[in-house]
C-alpha cells in the first residue's frame, strides 16, 4: 500500500549534473527523480519508509545559463589516521583552488508528485508519516536545506493540492537521463526515457542499468 503526496518546489539555479560531461558541468533538461528523491528525504526521511517518485510537473520554461565558479580542487579528508597523526583536515581555497564553468538551469520551478512506502513491520504506521511530512512542509521544516543538484542552489518549498495548469504543450523527449541510484548494489545507476506530455514526466516507465 502507498501514500502520496504532491511538493512544488522552486529555486533561482538547479544543476542535475550529466554523468557523461565529466570535467565541464552540464545539467539535464529537467529535475532526475533522484534529485527529487533527496529533496522529500530532506524534508523527511525514516528507515521505516521509503520514497518513490511518480510524476515531475515541469511549471517554467527550461532556461540554461553559463557560470563560472571557484572551487576547492580536492576534498577535505578526514579519517582516523589523519587525526592521529596530526594531519591538518582543512584545506585553505587560496592553496587548492580550481575554477569551473558549468551550465545551469535558471529560475526553475516543479511539482513532485511521489508516494512512499513501507520498508518494514516497525513503525508502520503510514498516517504518521504523512502527516508528519505534510506538517514539516507547512511549517518550513528540514533535516538540511534541499538543494537542486549543488549545495550552492538552494530549494524553496511549499505544500502543493492542485498542480497548476500546464505551460507546456506537446511531447518533447529529453532522451535517456538518470533515475536513481541502488545504494544496496554498490551505487549503481539506473537510467529512464525521460518524455514530457504537456509539461509532465512520469517517471514509472522502464528503468534500463
Amino acid at each position: 500500500m502507498s501514500y502520496g503526496i504532491k511538493l512544488r518546489v522552486w529555486g533561482d539555479y538547479a544543476l542535475f549534473t550529466r554523468p557523461e560531461m565529466k570535467v565541464e558541468r552540464v545539467s539535464y533538461d529537467v529535475m532526475t527523480p533522484s534529485a527529487a528523491r533527496g529533496i522529500l528525504e530532506a524534508i523527511y526521511w525514516k528507515p521505516a519508509i521509503r520514497w518513490v517518485i511518480d510524476r515531475i510537473h515541469v511549471l517554467k520554461p527550461v532556461r540554461f545559463d553559463n557560470i563560472r565558479r571557484n572551487e576547492l580542487a580536492s576534498r577535505v579528508s578526514v579519517n582516523r589516521r589523519d587525526m592521529d597523526e596530526g594531519r591538518p583536515v582543512c584545506r585553505y581555497i587560496e592553496n587548492d583552488r580550481q575554477q569551473r564553468a558549468s551550465m545551469v538551469l535558471r529560475n526553475v520551478e516543479y511539482v513532485i508528485e511521489a508516494h512512499f512506502e513501507l520498508t518494514g513491520s516497525e513503525d508502520s504506521d503510514p498516517g504518521k508519516h504523512l502527516a508528519i511530512f505534510e506538517r514539516r512542509v507547512k511549517k518550513g521544516q528540514c533535516f538540511h536545506r534541499p538543494y537542486f543538484g549543488c549545495r550552492e542552489f538552494p530549494v524553496d518549498f511549499a505544500w502543493c493540492d492542485d498542480v497548476p495548469g500546464p505551460v507546456f504543450h506537446g511531447r518533447r523527449d529529453f532522451g535517456f537521463i538518470l533515475h536513481d541510484l541502488d545504494f544496496s548494489d554498490n551505487m549503481s545507476p539506473s537510467f529512464f526515457r525521460a518524455v514530457m506530455e504537456d509539461g509532465v514526466i512520469d517517471c514509472r516507465g522502464e528503468v534500463v542499468s
